[in-house]
């Protein structure tokens, strides 16, 4: 969805139908200023827009309207059907020669309050399954124009604005008047046609290159005047010139005062700089050169400022405006405006007025960062214990500096990596990132990127590698790739149509293209040297392919797309992680992968949900835990990233909860039994060999609802810390964090050469694990079924064998004895002391609970006189308790003083500093010490 580009002058869809068979318009419609009161007749030109409709069969609308409330065109109100529901009157009717018509009455149709008033019908067209969609030339959506009734003007040609043109081209002029006496034509303010008719149609031919103002202007009775304007830009012949040396596409900063432009635009006319250094007007000072072969437009700079930030786009084809796609930030103008000063304090801010779309912002004299990570030493691959989170999700700040105040408990819990989901800009906001749009900038609703640069620099100061979520599968609308081409046929980045069938979004990029291919290293080079960051989790590289046909099967050309892309990472850093998110049905091509030096995503997320349950399996899933050990799967290496949870699957303790089994008191629907399932399935998780990923929070038992589909899926979750003070899920904290620590002091658990025997699968409730070296023998055994049973392990050999949770040793006389477990029960046994953890696995209320520095929720909230506020310090320091409005200004302040670690509650009464009463309204509630800050809102109602 896209945003007018000239409010007035959108109206260049509209023709009369008389009129408009002489002109190339993608919708047309009567009566030629329709109101709410009026039957529309619209026709669709398939072949025009973007084109994709050209040879349909069948095509619908989809259909809403913009009111004088939407906050953009994207904001649609009264659709009329959900996405792929078929319709009778959102059918079109065939007229011949790809031209389709629809008819209605617009308020009826839409069912349409009278107070509501509506300014656009708006409108995508599509196959009836969808995979086809018809939409504008630039790949937005498609707008009519809905009037008031009374005098009105309407400009039909030109389109655009600005116009180029060539001397002695001729340029027709249409403008259309509803109740209009007369009609003028200006040029530089000097009138050169006059009409009394309803309709003004001009000719006018340049004569010279200098730039011409044009103004319509309709005079009505009762002197009402209306007026819209554009102007004419002459084309100069282009200036040819071969690209300067050592430079590269996007923005190359030669020194604090100078920089080269390159756009690789193939296909592309003439481009020209807009910007803070020009104003943001058109002027042939700033046309890009283009080279020989009509490949690049570049164009150098110098006297640029170096003292801010400097905004600009390139202007293609005089209609479209394009952010550069290699900006290291961009600013959107609709978005950014819900990004608070504290998460990127001096944002520059929208050129509002001066131009439209995304633009893209860089720096000549930015200070370097100083890094710290000098004697940083990145976890081997096969010890990565990796915890995957969504910032959004998992800090209610949503920043770098926040994520960094929880390393002391990531670090306690034991994990050695972070993998963070998307963070280069994506559309919107409060996505889960999979919707990329610009791969070289951050996006500012995570901070800042000297904030990012931060966070990897204090991880890695604690040995904490970190690793990016990339999204090269495909991209976005926003993408200035995608946009730089209406027609996908003419985009040498990306596939018109996915070849991939069974999974596609957005648009898929053709990673057999050389031109793909040298984007994707320098986004992957990019990354690795200005961000410092550890390597990669690329998403569905099922779809690096260009086969035809289902993506599932063997595919050898993938494999040499990958590996490709594998070699070229590593030339830049031979030890970085590269991990792939690679769902095909054959291990063959995953094994070949894996050996060639690439990790590979495991989902054993149905096994282990089972298990927990206490179900063997169902029709569609399996309990069984073995594919989760590397070389089950064919893999020489330890290459296999198992996982129990992601942040795609329901949530283990969740799923336990709402369909967890049952034995006359034994309730797996029950929380502490539930978290006590997590533990056990837990234990046969964390011992087996090969690196480990977990989702955020699950070591405290997260049990909130994940939707299959639909839009509530992505949308923001609960942010549970409270969770840590609660002492059962505190102990499943405490367990994960033992296991982590006994996988990390003993090799057996870690080394590929470990001789590993399982009964963990279908149809076994009672399972042990074998695990065997030179120097160690380990079993690993337990009960996942919801009654006693005897669970036979066949330890290695007679003698003492000790429990590594409890402590105790027992005498093995005879190896194939069955021990009896209760049910959920389980046992880390050894032939050696392996140690014993501080803190009992089984949820002892008597641990003692560490404190978080954090703000709970006030209660009451909402309040009418007096409120709670309650909050946690972690350890000693000045501590402050203040209260601010929406707009940020101080109201009170609570507490101002040196803390001790302990427990707090203050109350508030809604006065301000002076006592007196403040208004009802929302008020922010904030923590904080050097360095560190929580906040909360309250709502105050008198």
């Amino acid at each position: 969805m896209k945003l007018f580009k000239h409010p007035l002058i959108r109206t260049v869809f509209l023709f009369v139908v008389l009129i408009a068979p002489l002109y190339g318009q993608v919708l047309q419609w009567e009566p030629a200023f329709p109101t709410m009161q009026d039957t529309i007749r619209i026709v669709y030109n398939a072949r025009l827009g973007n084109g994709a409709l050209a040879g349909a069969s069948e095509i619908y609308a989809h259909t809403g309207v913009l009111t004088n409330e939407s906050e953009d065109a994207s904001d649609w109100d009264y659709v009329k059907t959900s996405w792929l529901q078929n319709t009778t009157d959102t059918k079109l009717t065939a007229l011949g020669n790809d031209l389709w018509e629809i008819k209605f009455h617009i308020r009826s149709y839409y069912q349409i309050p009278e107070n509501v008033h509506v300014t656009y019908l708006a409108f995508v067209f599509r196959t009836a399954t969808g995979n086809l969609i018809g939409r504008d030339s630039d790949g937005g959506d498609l707008f009519i124009p809905v009037y008031e009734t009374g005098m009105q003007l309407s400009l039909q040609q030109p389109q655009e604005n600005p116009v180029f043109l060539s001397l002695n081209d001729t340029l027709s002029i249409l403008a259309i008047g509803q109740q209009t006496d007369t009609l003028k034509l200006l040029i530089n303010e000097s009138v050169v046609f006059t009409t009394t008719d309803d309709t003004l149609f001009y000719q006018f031919i340049p004569q010279n290159p200098e730039p011409q103002a044009f103004e319509v202007i309709g005079f009505g009775g009762d002197g009402q005047k209306k007026q819209v304007t554009f102007e004419t830009f002459v084309l100069e012949s282009a200036s040819v010139r071969e690209l300067p040396d050592q430079v590269v596409p996007g923005i190359n900063v030669t020194n604090a005062t100078s920089a080269t432009f390159v756009l690789f635009a193939p296909g592309k006319e003439f481009v020209y700089l807009i910007g803070d250094f020009n104003q943001w007007q058109i002027d042939n000072d700033y046309r890009l050169h283009q080279t020989p072969d009509g490949q690049y437009f570049w164009l150098t700079l110098n006297n640029l400022d170096s003292s801010q930030p400097i905004g600009f786009q390139y202007l293609v084809d005089g209609t479209l405006r394009i952010a550069d796609p290699y900006a290291p930030l961009v600013l959107d103008p609709d978005n950014d405006l819900a990004i608070e000063t504290s998460v990127y304090p001096n944002l520059k801010s929208y050129p509002t007025g001066k131009t439209e779309e995304i633009v893209s912002v860089f720096s000549t004299d930015e200070a370097p960062f100083e890094w710290e990570d000098q004697t940083y030493l990145r976890p081997e691959k096969k010890d990565l214990l990796i915890y995957e989170l969504l910032i959004r999700d998992f800090v209610e700040t949503h920043q770098y500096q926040t994520l960094i105040d929880t390393l002391n408990y990531l670090e306690t819990l034991g994990i050695n990596a972070i993998e963070l989901m998307p963070i280069n800009e994506f559309e919107g906001n409060l996505s889960w990132g999979y919707n990329p749009s610009f791969y070289f900038a951050p996006d500012k609703y995570y901070g800042t990127a000297q904030a990012l640069k931060g966070f990897v620099n204090a991880c890695h100061k604690r040995g904490i590698a970190v690793i990016m979520d990339m999204v090269l599968n495909h991209a976005y609308g926003q993408c200035s790739l995608v946009r730089l081409y209406a027609d996908l046929n003419e985009n040498p980045y990306f596939n018109a149509t996915a070849p991939h069938t069974d999974y596609a979004w957005g648009y898929d990029f053709n990673h057999g293209s050389e031109v793909v291919q040298a984007f994707v290293d320098r986004v992957n080079a990019y990354w690795l040297t200005e961000f410092h960051v550890d390597g990669f989790r690329f998403d569905f590289t099922r779809g690096f392919t260009n086969k035809q046909g289902s993506s599932g099967a063997y595919d050898a050309s993938r494999i040499a797309i990958l590996k490709r892309m594998y070699d070229a990472v590593c030339q830049v850093d031979p030890k970085v992680y590269v991990i792939l998110e690679h769902l095909v049905d054959t291990d063959r091509e995953k094994a070949e992968l894996a050996n060639y030096g690439m990790l590979l995503w495991q989902n054993s997320n149905p096994a282990y949900s089972q298990s927990v349950m206490g179900w063997l399996s169902d029709s569609q899933r399996s309990s069984d835990l073995s594919s989760g050990y590397f070389k089950n799967k064919g893999f020489s290496e330890p290459h296999l990233v198992t996982y129990m949870e992601s942040h795609d699957e329901s949530r283990q303790v969740y799923n336990a909860l709402q369909y967890g089994n049952s034995y006359r008191d034994y309730d797996i629907k029950n929380l502490d039994t539930a978290l006590d399932r997590v533990k056990l399935a837990g234990v046969f998780f964390w011992t087996i060999p090969g690196p480990k990923m977990m989702w955020q929070f699950g070591e405290l038992g997260y049990d909130q609802y994940l939707a299959d589909s639909g839009s509530s899926r992505t949308e923001p979750k609960p942010i549970l810390w409270n969770y840590y003070q609660q002492p059962d899920r505190f102990a499943l904290y405490q367990t994960f964090s033992n296991l982590i620590a006994l996988r990390k002091s003993c090799g057996i658990f870690t080394d590929p050469e470990t001789q590993v025997a399982m009964r963990v699968g279908q149809g076994q409730f009672d399972r042990y694990i074998r695990l065997s070296n030179d120097s160690l023998n380990v079993v690993i055994m337990g009960n996942f079924d919801i009654g006693l049973i005897d669970v036979a392990p066949d330890f290695q050999h007679v003698g003492w064998w000790y429990d590594f949770f409890s402590g105790d040793s027992i005498w093995v006389e005879n190896t194939y004895d069955p021990l009896e477990l209760k049910a959920g029960e389980y046992h880390i046994y050894s032939d050696q002391k392996m140690g014993t953890p501080e803190y009992s696995a089984v949820g002892d209320p008597d641990i003692p609970m560490p404190l978080a520095f954090s703000l709970e929720p006030n209660y009451p909230n909402p309040f009418n006189s007096q409120t709670t506020i309650s909050y946690c310090v972690d350890k000693a320091g000045e501590v402050s308790v203040v209260i601010f409005n929406i707009y940020g200004q101080q109201i009170t302040q609570l507490s101002h003083k040196f803390h001790q670690p302990d427990n707090y509650q203050l109350t508030w009464n809604g006065t301000d500093r002076l006592g007196a009463s403040v208004a009802s309204g929302i008020y922010i509630c904030q923590l904080a010490m050097p360095g560190r800050h929580s906040e909360q809102k309250m709502m105050l109602l008198k």
